[in-house]
């Protein structure tokens, strides 16, 4: 037996227990990582019979930084969860449980090169009640509905405290929750965001993937603390001889919330608090409102000429830059808990990719960039909620963070490497990762994550619906005439269009003697190319975009509004964080279609004051997912399909 490390005076008699412990515990070397997991099992053994330790179950925390609550489960700890679960069902035994068959299985190698060469097809459909006009639409086995009892695999307390407070609004959350706790990736991009009035979807959806975090969350902690116990009633059991002992990552953290903005992670964590059937500390809440803003997030700004959407979208605290963990423990839920200590974390993909990059601890003087993501290499569940505000940040942030989940960790965090599943010692964790997307609407560039960065063994499911426009939402008679240009590829989308506009468009402005014209692109990279070309053709033009000054916002708007600058560029995300109303526009031009179907209307109607208002759209048949947001899926189709290459809609 390893001889303990030397205490000082000042530790505390658990802290002692606990680096007797340590020391007693065989390490797991930095290069073991690397290793196959037949390789990492011999290791093992050779140092668990050299060592003769017996303390064989530790659950994960940061032993640089524990708390009480961190440390090994008691005795009384592990005879709590045993004898007060009586859902029916044991995890180290039951193979209908959807968290024991999806943890428990072990892909092979044949089955990971099926996995690496297939492409998704959706092989079968089933209705999306509660959503019209959709459907779900799915890879892998065929779903057949919700079962007669969502909660079967749900813990007795979990179940009992959900249906007190959830009562009458319970059935509406089952649906979706049926459809997390398949385990499957999802991607629901049709999910109605909790700023339009009268909306009752969003947080039934926000429920349902909290509830199945919870829940796995109980599950994973019940099992590593019974087979905590069995291990302790049993000193001279061998673990490597029963998988079922094999019940633990790398490190503890096993869910992941990615959410754009601090009013949108405060309502998550609310919620989550309150479908909790624990307490929480008071000084860990009163800091959490501190920093996350006290005011209603549903409280609409007096007197605002925005629209109501946008009010209640940024009416409580929009800083982008937030990460913290959350960590359940006997009795009570933790927030602000050591990332190695959380079994959740919650976090912006900005703050996210900075801790990734070492960015946090640039600040820190005298302490040299580090990269210390290993907290991320045991994430189970991935929910990123309200992709399409996170579309207008930074989109690359949240594909970097995706990718970096599921790595193997750079050292040792106090895992037991012969507790450790197989599947992460066999680098197939990403396999396993269930990865939820939720959006208003759908992009390519989410599309292109969903098929690339999620590789759920499970399958994939996503949501399919038929959209009737929002051309009635146009309040005036104008003549919209949308110009159709051929693209090949994606590749060669930017290039066409801009070749368009540049010889088919823009001669037709520069020959008009009337001004007015407001020229609206959807990307950044577009804004920056059509500056530069108006600028190159001397044009007379003033530009609004994200990054525009205030000041310089004004005066455009004013030398638009009196006739002093012919052209207006002005591009979505402008229009996303600010709504402005601009005035002085007799001829919208619509270089590439608004993401936000209502952002179109808008558009239009700013043209209201006009005596003889033109509007003129550019497409092609890669703008499909756009396009049928505004005009109709069965517009959409005909516009994409037919013959002819210009259309009118009056």
């Amino acid at each position: 037996m390893g001889k303990p490390k030397p205490v000082s005076a000042t530790d505390t008699p658990r802290g002692q227990k606990r680096r007797r412990e340590k020391a007693k515990r065989p390490a797991l070397d930095a290069t073991l990582p690397d290793t196959s997991a037949g390789i990492v099992e011999e290791e093992a053994a050779r140092r668990e019979k050299q060592s003769n330790g017996t303390s064989q179950g530790l659950y994960q925390s940061d032993e640089d930084h524990l708390t009480d609550d961190c440390s090994v489960p008691s005795e009384d700890e592990a005879h709590d969860v045993t004898s007060n679960t009586n859902d029916g069902t044991d995890e180290t035994e039951s193979s209908s449980c959807s968290f024991q068959r999806h943890v428990t299985h072990v892909l092979t190698n044949d089955e990971v090169t099926a996995l690496l060469k297939q492409k998704n097809k959706y092989k079968w459909e089933m209705p999306a009640a509660d959503i019209p006009k959709s459907k779900w639409v799915g890879t892998g086995e065929n779903m057949q509905g919700a079962p007669d009892d969502p909660f079967v695999d749900v813990k007795g307390k979990l179940r009992d405290h959900w249906q007190n407070t959830l009562s009458d609004n319970l059935n509406s959350r089952l649906k979706f929750f049926s459809l997390c706790n398949s385990y499957r990736d999802i991607m629901h991009c049709n999910k109605k965001p909790f700023y339009l009035k009268g909306s009752k979807v969003d947080s039934s959806t926000m429920d349902a993937y909290i509830m199945h975090a919870l829940s796995h969350v109980h599950r994973t902690r019940d099992v590593v603390i019974k087979n905590d116990a069995k291990l302790r009633n049993d000193a001279n059991t061998d673990i490597l001889d029963d998988n079922s002992y094999r019940d633990q990552g790398f490190t503890r953290p096993k869910v992941l919330f990615l959410l754009p903005l601090k009013s949108i992670a405060r309502r998550v964590v609310k919620r989550l608090i309150q479908l909790s059937p624990l307490t929480q500390k008071d000084n860990a809440m009163g800091l959490f409102k501190k920093e996350f803003d006290e005011s209603d997030d549903e409280e609409e700004t007096e007197n605002s000429s925005k629209p109501a959407d946008f009010n209640l979208l940024f009416a409580g605290d929009v800083e982008d830059h937030f990460l913290f963990g959350i960590k359940y423990t006997k009795k009570s839920v933790k927030l602000y808990s050591n990332f190695y200590a959380s079994d959740i974390i919650v976090a912006s993909p900005l703050a996210l990719k900075l801790k990734i990059d070492g960015g946090e601890d640039i600040k820190k003087k005298g302490r040299a960039k580090e990269n210390d993501s290993d907290f991320l290499s045991s994430i189970e569940i991935v929910v990123v909620d309200h992709a399409d505000v996170i579309s207008m940040q930074n989109w690359s942030h949240l594909h970097s963070v995706l990718e970096q989940l599921n790595q193997l960790p750079s050292k040792e965090h106090v895992a037991n490497v012969m507790r450790i599943r197989p599947w992460y010692l066999d680098q197939h964790a990403r396999y396993y990762r269930q990865t939820i997307i939720l959006s208003s609407y759908l992009t390519p560039e989410m599309n292109a994550l969903f098929n690339g960065s999620c590789s759920n063994y499970e399958g994939k499911v996503k949501l399919v619906t038929e959209f009737a426009g929002v051309l009635p939402k146009i309040q005036l008679e104008v003549r919209q005439v949308y110009e159709r240009f051929d693209a090949s590829s994606v590749g060669e989308s930017d290039d066409a269009r801009f070749d368009y506009f540049c010889t088919r468009v823009y001669p037709k402005i520069q020959e008009s003697d009337e001004g007015g014209v407001l020229l609206f692109v959807s990307s950044y990279f577009e804004y920056i190319r059509m500056s530069n070309f108006l600028k190159s053709q001397d044009a007379s033009f003033c530009r609004i975009g994200e990054a525009t000054s205030q000041p310089d916002i004004s005066r455009a708007r004013l030398w638009f509004f009196e006739g002093q600058k012919k052209i207006l560029l002005y591009s979505e995300r402008s229009h996303f964080f600010h709504r402005y109303k601009i005035r002085g526009g007799h001829h919208l031009v619509v270089y590439s279609l608004p993401g936000r179907k209502d952002f179109y209307p808008e558009l239009v109607n700013m043209l209201g004051e006009s005596p003889n208002p033109k509007c003129n759209v550019l497409f092609s048949p890669l703008d499909i997912l756009k396009l049928e947001r505004i005009v109709g899926t069965s517009s959409a189709r005909k516009l994409i399909s037919s013959d002819k290459s210009m259309f009118v809609f009056c």
